[in-house]
């Protein structure tokens, strides 16, 4: 194992080779160049944000303000990066940083914060993240344990929109819900802390914010647990390394607690707006859609310029099939944000209820240019095959198959039912293989969610003469979604496992149980 992980490591210097680590000073083993970095970061904070819902727009001063603190900060890094600070409209409270200086903080963060420089340690902390390489540590490290140059991807749960099926942000949900070393946490506390100082903060405030953190954590406030807690683990330990850091910083530094307060007023005032926002998702999720548009107009009362309470108000409208006044909520919810991929792909859901075909089609296509999802490629597929336009209708619906969820389900069963004549092949697996007597037997399965009969299938094989012959039958019973069948053919015993080299099975027709 040694052997293998030093030919790794070798093979690995020469593909890349030994760098410095611009925060840190130590020689680090460097597979991911600079120049992939930022590539990373550029073409993934956009899929990155949306994933997380989108920028908060609401109230502009407040990403103007986030920008001017980061840029303070970003003037003292030790490392020059294309630093980039944006406010996500999300009440979970949270921040992330991506490779190459692209960094998010939540509003739901920025309503639990009192002055500026505890901003600065959450902002500062998250630039170290991208300074010190440790995101693309994490990249490496997938590297190495694939044995190639490629990123593991994960699941989109962590995602309030994963019902969509986002599709092909893999990556941009990896790094954004990764969860750090110990040591990559206590570096960025630390240096973090320095690039405070630099830029004329007092780096106590790094301190009481774990102090805040700590005690909410202890709390199970389930908000935190499911915020910056889940990669950002806070703990006594980190507080007391703090500090101490602060003990050898200079003190004195800046608090800004009343511009604090003042720029973040409007965010403030309008807190329990997303409280009841959030909590009309809840109720929508569970059907109880008066008490979610009860909710969305509370929210709406004090915060009309926000898109996500028009949203809300138009999902349940959309629900209740009152089409025409859900699409006035997605108008005005796509007017007051229309960089939010999810009011363009509700409202081209609307749209194609109210047999509006060309307005669904833009629709969804601006919200695949923003970020692509199976429910944007089944219904664009849908509407490819209502035009008879087959093709494009195959093309959609393969899209979409790549997502696990149930659109992307939807559109494997809207594929199949289309492409089954002609391919049957492609969707019924049929495989060869032995009972405990050595008998070859065929099994018939169905990955798909569409029930099939009458399987025709065709096993070739070597007999004992040498001749190829081939074995055409039909299974015609019913195959459900997920399940699948053992089936006799009728030949006699072989020798061993090797035999099976000399048999293969097919499956030329079936037909969509109806």
């Amino acid at each position: 194992m040694k052997k293998l992980m030093f030919s790794v490591l070798v093979a690995c210097s020469i593909l890349a080779g030994c760098a410095t680590n611009p925060v840190t000073g130590r020689n680090e083993l460097s597979l991911v160049s600079e120049a992939q970095e930022l590539q990373v970061g550029r073409e993934q904070y956009v899929p990155s944000r949306q994933m997380q819902g989108g920028d908060y727009v609401a109230d502009p001063q407040v990403g103007l303000y986030v920008s001017e603190v980061g840029r303070k900060l970003s003037a003292v890094s030790d490392r020059n990066l294309p630093y980039e600070f944006k406010v996500l409209n999300s009440s979970s409270p949270n921040a992330w940083a991506l490779p190459g200086g692209k960094i998010a903080v939540n509003r739901g963060l920025l309503t639990e914060l009192k002055n500026e420089a505890e901003l600065s340690a959450v902002l500062s902390h998250e630039m170290v993240h991208a300074a010190a390489r440790h995101g693309a540590k994490a990249m490496e490290r997938g590297m190495l344990m694939q044995g190639a140059v490629a990123v593991t991807g994960i699941a989109m749960s962590d995602s309030a929109y994963g019902d969509l099926g986002i599709l092909g942000a893999q990556l941009a949900a990896s790094l954004v819900g990764q969860k750090y070393s110990r040591d990559a946490e206590r570096e960025s506390d630390m240096y973090g802390m320095e690039y405070m100082a630099k830029a004329g903060y007092d780096p106590s405030a790094a301190v009481s914010l774990q102090e805040v953190f700590v005690k909410l954590s202890e709390s199970k406030q389930q908000d935190w647990l499911g915020g910056m807690f889940s990669s950002h683990p806070p703990s006594l330990e980190r507080v007391e390394a703090n500090r101490n850091k602060a003990q050898t910083l200079a003190t004195g530094g800046m608090l800004n607690a009343e511009k604090y307060k003042q720029m973040t007023a409007h965010l403030q005032k309008t807190k329990d707006a997303y409280k009841a926002h959030d909590e009309g998702r809840q109720a929508l999720d569970k059907g109880d859609l008066n008490r979610a548009l009860a909710l969305a107009e509370k929210a709406l009362k004090v915060e009309p310029k926000e898109g996500l309470f028009h949203g809300l108000r138009g999902d349940v409208r959309f629900d209740q099939e009152r089409y025409k006044d859900a699409l006035e909520n997605y108008d005005r919810a796509v007017a007051l944000n229309p960089e939010f991929f999810q009011f363009l792909v509700q409202r081209g859901m609307t749209r194609q209820k109210l047999n509006d075909a060309q307005g669904a089609k833009a629709d969804l296509e601006a919200s695949m240019r923003i970020l692509p999802t199976a429910t944007a490629q089944k219904a664009l597929g849908d509407i490819a095959f209502t035009k008879n336009d087959f093709q494009a209708a195959k093309s959609y619906y393969q899209a979409a198959a790549g997502s696990r969820g149930p659109a992307g389900m939807q559109a494997l069963g809207a594929l199949v039912r289309m492409d089954l004549p002609n391919n049957p092949n492609q969707y019924v697996q049929a495989k060869i293989g032995l009972n405990k007597t050595n008998v070859p037997m065929l099994q018939l399965a169905n990955p798909t969610p569409v029930s099939i009969r009458n399987i025709q299938y065709a096993v070739r094989f070597v007999d004992g003469s040498g001749k190829i012959r081939q074995l055409d039958q039909i299974y015609q019973g019913t195959l459900e979604p997920g399940k699948s069948v053992i089936i006799s053919l009728g030949l006699g015993p072989v020798s061993d496992t090797a035999a099976l080299r000399n048999y293969s099975a097919s499956v030329v027709a079936a037909s969509i149980a109806k």
